[in-house]
């Protein structure tokens, strides 16, 4: 175990005065690591936090939390403990129980980091977890990305000090330290995809290949630099990022694969994806760009769409459609949902462009603010009526968005597309007394 603390300092996993979360299940390896980091924090001046969670998902899980919760109070270390009953969080998001329990974990662990409570987590995974974590990824499908494991750390605050080292080690350090753990009855349980690897699979492998943990590490180190290279190579200028969406322009899609599938798991991480995409869904993505019409639309998972547009390609959040707003013309700011804020304001002439400025008496005394209906008509600015549809689409408003547009109606009459344009019944002239501008804030 003392490769540890050498990589701990090499790598810098731990500074001084660090306060380190250690995630304790309560098994035997996420104690070793807790009896470790513990036994040299005096030393290095770091101090060791346990956070055990109670998953609500067997029987003892509550006493296994117990235990913890004694051990250290009988080594006096600092320890807080945790409820998340599992099986409801994966019912309700449609999770297997393993992506449910993985969930309540890490939000757990990011609440203790977002308060300050902890500076780092540290995680027991170590060699053999490595490799059954590289197969995993492999039989779901995964490309380089996936297949170099895990990282040794992640985001800058979870750290796995534990990642080289092997089980005999951590099993022998327990002996020796006569350190107490429990068992979980469900790492028997091979519906668990990871135990399935673990029972069934690893010692298959291993009794025909004795190094096959040392050789499939080996290959997730090459992984890791080739993917490494190639994520150095992947244009830094081709996102057009918003909090809900990223677009891509379609110029960029001459590029190899290599380069594109890394563009796309990049511009999905922008809006919050950074797991359950698979090489078949990056495929479906490279292959919807080349085939797909323009408007055309496709679903990938965790809530996500791929729309073709105009120019680009773009990649949203699905929201839900808001059919309730409405809101009455007048001065001031008000929220538009799944869309942002309007403001309008009073001034003395037309100024700035990017604004909307119009003649405020010009404007319907019934004029509502709301989405667009069917039957909407729209006056372009300079003359000439259409549809507000064949309008937006000649503006090359995408689809999605046309429904999420305010605009300022009285009837079927839209006088002002926020963010757009307003109808030349609105233009301000000579005769104007009032003008109003319109800005907007988006999400």
């Amino acid at each position: 175990m003392e490769n540890i603390k050498k990589l701990i300092l090499e790598k810098h996993l731990i500074n001084e005065g660090d306060v380190v979360g250690v995630g304790v299940s309560g098994g035997k390896d996420s104690m070793a690591l807790l009896h470790y980091l513990n036994s040299i924090s005096h030393e290095m001046g770091f101090e060791v936090v346990a956070i055990t969670v109670d998953h609500c998902i067997r029987e003892n899980s509550a006493l296994d939390a117990m235990f913890v919760m004694e051990y250290c109070k009988k080594n006096r270390i600092r320890a807080y403990k945790f409820k998340v009953d599992v099986p409801a969080l994966a019912k309700e998001k449609s999770l297997s129980l393993e992506s449910a329990g993985r969930e309540a974990r890490f939000g757990v662990f990011d609440s203790m980091l977002s308060r300050g409570t902890v500076d780092k987590i540290a995680l027991a995974h170590h060699q053999s977890d490595q490799a059954e974590t590289v197969l995993m990824h492999l039989f779901r499908g995964s490309g380089i990305s996936g297949l170099k494991g895990m990282g040794l750390v992640r985001d800058k605050v979870y750290i796995r000090p534990m990642l080289n080292t092997d089980e005999k080690s951590i099993w022998q350090y327990v002996l020796d330290n006569d350190i107490e753990y429990r068992e979980d009855e469900t790492n028997q349980e091979n519906e668990y995809n990871r135990n399935y690897i673990r029972n069934e699979i690893m010692p298959l492998i291993l009794k025909r290949w004795p190094n096959a943990i040392a050789s499939i590490l080996n290959f997730a180190d090459l992984a890791s630099k080739d993917d490494e290279y190639i994520n150095s190579q992947v244009p830094t200028d081709a996102f057009i990022i918003s909090e809900k969406e990223v677009k891509i322009p379609l110029s960029y899609f001459v590029y190899p694969t290599p380069i594109l599938s890394r563009m796309i798991t990049r511009a999905l991480a922008y809006i919050g994806v950074n797991k359950d995409i698979e090489s078949k869904h990056i495929d479906m993505v490279i292959n919807f760009v080349k085939s797909a019409e323009n408007g055309k639309r496709i679903d990938l998972p965790l809530k996500v769409s791929l729309h073709k547009e105009y120019d680009y390609i773009t990649i949203t959040n699905k929201r839900k459609k808001e059919i309730a707003f409405s809101e009455k013309h007048k001065l001031g700011s008000f929220i538009v949902p799944n869309y942002g804020k309007l403001t309008i304001k009073k001034v003395a002439s037309a100024g700035d462009s990017g604004k909307l400025y119009y003649d405020a008496d010009k404007v319907p005394k019934d004029a509502q603010w709301r989405f667009r209906k069917a039957g909407d008509v729209f006056e372009k600015f300079g003359g000439g009526t259409k549809k507000l549809k064949s309008y937006l689409i000649d503006k090359k408003i995408p689809s999605r968005l046309r429904d999420y547009i305010p605009v300022l109606c009285d009837g079927n009459e839209v006088y002002i597309i926020a963010g757009v344009e307003i109808s030349n019944k609105l233009k301000v002239d000579g005769s104007t007394k009032r003008i109003y501008c319109l800005t907007e804030e988006r999400e």
